[in-house]
């Protein structure tokens, strides 16, 4: 009972130092991804909500959700778009909530817009807090048992703390037709290197670079294959997320468009997750599974994490501008 209680600790403050939050379908959490995502999509406005639940076969699961909001061309070929994130991990309740605007700018590097480049700027809050008291220390071992009445002597300077963040981004998109597309990209995030020690020590937050690549490519009347990567780096810790999606258009005629969507993907030294979805006409849905392949396998059993995704995009109606002719009263 006391080893596992240890490796809670452990694991709990591995979390801590590691990484930023992460999603296994980040193609359907772009704000979050990277502030040059802002407003690269066919619409006005565009809806973003992602769920995840981790680790539950290991320690209380981590949950993390998230919803971003984009506003296309708001001022000429300004994009805004926010997105708010909250993480709840493990037994002490260490919960992290993020709010960060953001915004990019769309340069068209051909006369066709079939070149776009657009830089992005991300800045925000992070608030971080823990709940020390729902821990088990050594000092609460009476001999017997764990005692949580009995004073654990630990102090903790603080709880909480909140820190100004900034980011930033860009992206280069190659569109030959609405079907086949390719879009390139990379980020640097913590630029500021926010410090988030809870015992006095000044812990700054790493800062964490990123790259990341997807394409849609036309392969038959109704099927599309769209591959993609997203590769993080910050401090030690590496990730490294490719594979593919399929996507069989079900009907696409008259203002009617379905389609189904399925992939697979790993993300190296840790899991490889599967993912389905469907596009209903302005909405999408999906669902990941995640199976743990990791060091961690004793204890996970193989289970990851489950995660939903869900988006919507808002077209405005623009009637036609006629131009009328008016004939002179001579004729």
């Amino acid at each position: 009972m006391k080893k596992l209680l240890y490796i809670s600790l452990l694991f709990f403050s591995y979390m801590i130092h590691a990484q930023d939050v992460h999603f296994s379908q980040f193609d359907y959490n772009p704000v979050f991804q990277n502030p040059a995502n802002v407003g690269q999509f066919n619409g006005d406005y565009r809806i973003h909500a992602n769920y995840r639940d981790q680790w539950r076969s290991v320690t209380k699961p981590f949950s993390t959700f998230s919803v971003s909001g984009e506003a296309k061309n708001l001022y000429k070929n300004l994009n805004i778009g926010a997105f708010i994130m909250t993480d709840v991990a493990g037994d002490g309740k260490y919960t992290t909530v993020e709010f960060q605007p953001s915004a990019s700018y769309t340069f068209k590097l051909s006369s066709d817009s079939m070149h776009l480049f657009r830089p992005g700027l991300q800045m925000g809050i992070n608030f971080r807090s823990i709940n020390p008291d729902a821990f088990y220390y050594d000092e609460q071992w009476n001999g017997q048992q764990f005692d949580p009445t009995i004073s654990h002597n630990e102090s903790f300077l603080s709880t909480k703390k909140t820190n100004f963040t900034i980011g930033i981004g860009a992206s280069y998109e190659f569109q030959k037709s609405k079907r086949e597309r390719i879009t390139v990209g990379f980020g640097a995030f913590n630029l500021n290197r926010p410090n988030q020690g809870f015992f006095g020590d000044k812990i700054n937050r790493e800062i964490r670079y990123q790259a990341f690549a997807r394409a849609e490519y036309k392969i038959g009347f109704d099927w599309d294959i769209m591959p993609s990567f997203q590769f993080n780096f910050q401090g030690k810790y590496m990730e490294f997320n490719v594979g593919s999606q399929l996507r069989y258009i079900l009907v696409d005629r008259l203002g009617v468009y379905r389609a189904i969507v399925g992939g697979i993907y790993t993300r190296a030294i840790d899991a490889a997750y599967v993912m389905v979805g469907m596009e209903y006409q302005n909405w999408w849905a999906g669902i990941s599974y995640d199976f743990n392949y990791s060091s961690l396998t004793p204890a996970s059993r193989v289970r990851g994490g489950i995660e939903f995704s869900v988006r919507y995009i808002i077209h405005h109606f623009k009637p036609k501008s006629i131009q009328h002719r008016i004939c002179p009263d001579f004729i």
